[in-house]
């Protein structure tokens, strides 16, 4: 049998990929694989962008959502257009995906990759000015990618530095006004933030997106319009049950494809990282790829 790629990332979340490994070793001993340990950021990127996909199974992602973003952009950037299926082993500090597949326990998703068993996902195909990007998981405006950029410098406060970043981007309040088209409909307006989700999830633990499926051949786009702090500050805690999508400032859209076209150009979050900026299309691939499950 051919090997499983096993590709992990020692840096992902609290610097937990090794000890995942080693944990997991028992449930793969029995099953060929070649393991690959990244190095540098984009790495896993070029792993599978580079590799021979005759050689491999399948792919085994030991890592966060940041990873699996680059093992899928590799994947789908190859020259040859060739796929192999790929599985997460979490070990990230969010972890929305897995939050989404009901499976956090790095052994439970394991024994899930080593049963071979597939099912096909939808990507979101991100088209700004200089570069095309696939998105899995998450892709946002506005508010987070400025809650991303200030969490980033506060790490020392663990996961919860996300929460904290959204409270002090709540109380700076910015004005963030956008043409927003979603299948040919103009609802532009001042907005503290546009989501566009293939996932329920993101952060920790947020539902942001309740009616979301992976494989559903939709966006759910999330849109929030600018509102004020208290109200903002009232909004927060509902995300974490998905119930903000009751509340008569966040509109609830699925759609095919959008585009988002801010007063001011700003950065994107996708997949949890700062990646490309607005102006940007975002299009539906549905059932794009294959993953263990």
């Amino acid at each position: 049998m051919k090997p499983l790629l096993i590709i992990t990332n020692p840096y992902s979340g609290k610097k937990q990929g090794k000890k995942i490994y080693n944990n997991i070793l028992n449930i793969f001993k029995h099953i060929n694989h070649h393991i690959i340990q990244t190095t540098h950021q984009n790495h896993p990127y070029e792993i599978t962008n580079s590799i021979d996909i005759d050689e491999f199974l399948g792919i085994c992602v030991i890592g966060g959502d940041g990873t699996m973003h680059e093992v899928i952009n590799g994947m789908m950037n190859r020259a040859d257009n060739e796929q192999l299926p790929i599985g997460l082993i979490p070990a990230g500090t969010g972890n929305s995906f897995m939050h989404d597949m009901n499976c956090l326990n790095p052994l439970d998703a394991a024994e899930k990759i080593s049963a071979f068993k597939t099912r096909k996902i939808d990507l979101m195909e991100i088209i700004t000015h200089d570069k095309k990007i696939y998105s899995y998981n998450v892709t946002g405006w506005g508010m987070p990618p400025d809650i991303n950029i200030l969490a980033e410098k506060m790490r020392w406060l663990g996961p919860q530095r996300y929460n904290i970043a959204s409270l002090i981007e709540i109380i700076r309040f910015k004005e963030r006004h956008s043409d927003l088209i979603i299948d040919d409909r103009d609802i532009s307006d001042d907005y503290s933030f546009i989501l566009c989700c293939n996932t329920i999830h993101t952060g920790k633990g947020m539902k942001i997106a309740p009616k979301a499926q992976i494989d559903d051949g939709l966006i759910d786009v999330i849109t929030v319009k600018k509102t004020t702090r208290l109200k903002l500050f009232k909004l927060f805690p509902k995300i974490f049950s998905g119930k903000h999508i009751d509340d008569p400032v966040v509109n609830y859209h699925q759609a095919n494809q959008l585009t988002i076209k801010p007063k001011i150009n700003t950065e994107l979050i996708v997949d949890g990282e700062i990646i490309g900026t607005t102006p940007c299309s975002i299009n539906i691939l549905p059932k794009e790829i294959d993953i263990f499950n």
